[in-house]
């Protein structure tokens, strides 16, 4: 395919995502109650997808990772998993919400082999509650049954960070929300991220972020690696 080819597929594609996106309404099957989407810039990450997607063809049924930025931020993610075939739709500064809305965009349309979620985070940091994190969870893993019955969906717990390290209590409510119902359900895993990241005090662990103590650095990208390698679906 020639460049200017791949050129006009890639501009043709953003333009017709950012048609239906603007408004930040993902294709059908939201929930008639969820709250609006965090941000209307994620319409210009739902573009850039679909730009990467038109120059560079995404893997045949992928798994799936989506969120956040500690998604966003992977860059080694399909190196650190070359057994598998991985794409990385994450989108930083998100909330669960978020991606109930751009299900279509960040996980359906690639018809996934698994779908592996990391949310939440943001959202208790905006002072949304753990009840609330584990309903819009809900809310996704229904969105996804409705489209794409019996898809495997992995549940990464919320993170502990230096930064967010007074909203630990609210984090693990969240979480142990979290795995409490991801055992009652059939093709759901809850993957336990945050007690690793606690060193012996129960405290987030330093050395595994970066200078701003929110995200991680390669030795906690690393320690993801080995907890979340073990549920992915080959």
């Amino acid at each position: 395919m020639s460049r200017l080819l791949r050129t006009w597929r890639a501009l043709s594609a953003t333009a017709l995502l950012a048609t239906g996106l603007l408004t930040g309404c993902a294709s059908g099957g939201v929930p008639a109650d969820l709250d609006p989407v965090s941000s209307p810039e994620w319409a210009t990450d739902m573009a850039r997808f679909a730009a990467e997607d038109a120059e560079t063809p995404p893997p045949e049924r992928p798994i799936v990772f989506t969120g956040s930025s500690s998604v966003r931020m992977w860059e080694r993610l399909a190196a650190d998993f070359p057994d598998v075939p991985v794409l990385n739709r994450g989108f930083g500064g998100s909330q669960v919400r978020d991606a109930i809305w751009y299900a279509d965009e960040v996980a359906l349309r690639y018809r996934p082999r698994q779908i592996v979620l990391y949310a939440g985070d943001n959202d208790i940091a905006e002072g949304r509650s753990a009840a609330q994190v584990l309903a819009d969870t809900q809310a996704f893993v229904t969105r996804i049954r409705a489209a794409q019955p019996g898809t495997p969906i992995a549940l990464l717990g919320i993170k502990p960070s230096p930064s967010r390290a007074n909203l630990l209590d609210v984090q693990r409510d969240a979480n142990n929300a979290l795995r409490d119902w991801a055992a009652t359900q059939r093709n759901i895993a809850y993957i336990d991220v945050f007690t690793p990241m606690l060193d012996a005090e129960g405290v987030p662990r330093e050395d595994l972020f970066i200078a701003d103590r929110l995200h991680m650095n390669a030795a906690g990208y690393a320690m993801w690696r080995k907890i979340i390698g073990p549920y992915l679906v080959r």
